[in-house]
């Protein structure tokens, strides 16, 4: 019979064997396909791990076309052992836990509990201790505001409460992603939901190889493009327009127009709606007026808008009327009809509204508004850990963007399953939990932290 074997990394392979193969030869069969040795081996059917090496596959229900997955235990003596095979403790021997013993300063030796605002050891899975890592970590919690929005915004509200919520509830959904693909493996595989499921799954696998292969390759696509801006004068008033070869014609702001003074020549028989990605109401049109660019003065219409956030937009009529050209090699627009060149602004010269983040638009005063209750969290969790200018959780001086591409790959070797195993309780895939743990050479706190600033908001 035919028996396929996956592993929680994503390894698949199928093995001809007799229903009478006792499970330790099983096991041997497991190490000649992916190396990993027979003792250290174990595995789960349905949900049911399966311990006793002398029993055979028939007689654990094991039938053609199952599947079972194999789990890398590390440091096992072995899974057949039973409790008659166990060392017996000496008589009047205390036995005593000596994993549980903290050894001071240790890299990379798992996340330790750090103590909380009660004197309690904080577990690494507890929210209060996920806070605490990310209000010390300046990039991931930019990462987080990028990628999880709902939990940047629980966290800059100084809100524990709250923040302990939406970390439970997507914690919850992650875990219960996983358990779903678990027994997806385990499901019939021509049954037509799971076959929609295993598709859905390949497309998300090329996904995030695309995006894996566009952060190695082409990482400037991640960046920001800063918007076509350029300086002009109308009536003597300065203002910074935006050169927009998309739009259908040259528009401008109420307010801009009151500040030029020019309201007095809109013609309200042009009144309408303007239609783009979105709707807004046309006051109005300016049949003629100056802009001067430059030393040029050029004539051009306007629409003015009621609710426009920029002061002005060149639209296509304004720019093919003077033969323009975005030359973005230089970055100059060049006027054909007159031939003069005026550069585009600079980002630090962008007016505020367009200074975007990631497409959304950042006000004076939200950021102010950002800035401020992120000091305030700060400020809280300091005041909860009891020393003023530290926190339970201590930051790490290494950088955790670091890209594992330039890490040994073999030093996923080297971290105890027990931290493996504990960062991926928390919902993360095995394959994330050792890629962070290479970037951080071996910092499981600074890991854990990384994965939930990397953690995309869930539907």
């Amino acid at each position: 019979m035919q028996v396929t074997v996956t592993t929680l990394s994503d390894q698949i392979f199928t093995l001809d064997v007799s229903e009478d193969l006792e499970l330790e030869n099983f096991k041997a069969l497991c190490e000649f396909e992916i190396g990993i040795p027979a003792k250290e081996i174990a595995f789960v059917w349905n949900g049911r791990p399966l311990h006793d090496d002398k029993r055979t596959l028939k007689s654990y229900g094991i039938s053609n076309g199952d599947m079972v997955l194999l789990q890398h235990m590390r440091g096992s003596q072995g899974q057949g052992q039973t409790t008659s095979q166990q060392p017996a403790a000496s008589p009047g021997v205390p036995q005593i836990d000596f994993g549980s013993i903290n050894i001071p300063g240790a890299q990379g030796g798992g996340a330790s509990a750090q103590p909380g605002p009660s004197g309690r050891p904080q577990a690494p899975d507890d929210p209060r201790f996920i806070r605490e890592l990310l209000l010390n970590s300046p990039h991931e919690l930019a990462l987080l505001k990028e990628r999880n929005p709902p939990l940047a915004e629980a966290l800059l509200s100084g809100n524990v409460e709250k923040f302990e919520e939406v970390f439970r509830q997507q914690q919850k959904e992650r875990m219960e992603k996983e358990r779903d693909r678990i027994r997806l493996i385990n499901a019939d595989p021509f049954d037509p939901g799971v076959q929609k499921q295993i598709a859905e799954e390949i497309r998300m696998k090329n996904v995030e190889s695309n995006m894996e292969s566009a952060i190695e390759y082409a990482p400037e696509s991640f960046g920001q493009v800063v918007m076509l801006y350029i300086d002009c004068t109308v009536n003597g008033h300065h203002v910074k327009a935006f050169v927009d070869s998309g739009a259908q014609m040259t528009i401008m702001s109420q307010a801009c127009a009151e500040r030029c003074g020019i309201m007095r020549l809109v013609d309200h028989r042009w009144a309408g709606v303007a239609k783009g990605v979105g709707t807004q109401r046309i006051i109005g049109r300016v049949h003629l007026g100056q802009i001067q660019i430059g030393k040029d003065f050029l004539q051009s219409s306007f629409s003015i808008l009621e609710d426009q956030p920029m002061d002005m937009l060149l639209g296509l009529d304004m720019l093919k009327r003077h033969q323009c050209s975005i030359d973005l090699k230089r970055n100059m627009l060049v006027i054909g009809t007159t031939g003069t060149e005026t550069r585009f602004l600079n980002e630090s010269e962008l007016p505020e509204h367009a200074r975007l983040n990631f497409n959304q638009p950042m006000s004076p005063k939200s950021q102010e508004q950002d800035d401020r209750m992120l000091a305030e969290a700060m400020k809280k969790s300091q005041d909860e850990a009891g020393k003023p200018g530290t926190s339970g959780a201590k930051p790490s001086n290494q950088n955790s963007s670091a890209s594992s591409s330039g890490q040994n790959p073999s030093a996923s070797n080297s971290y105890p399953e027990e931290i493996i195993q504990r960062l991926m309780s928390n919902g993360f895939s095995r394959d994330n939990v050792i890629r962070e743990l290479n970037a951080s050479n071996g910092n499981a706190d600074q890991a854990l932290a990384a994965l939930f600033a990397k953690s995309f908001q869930l539907p």
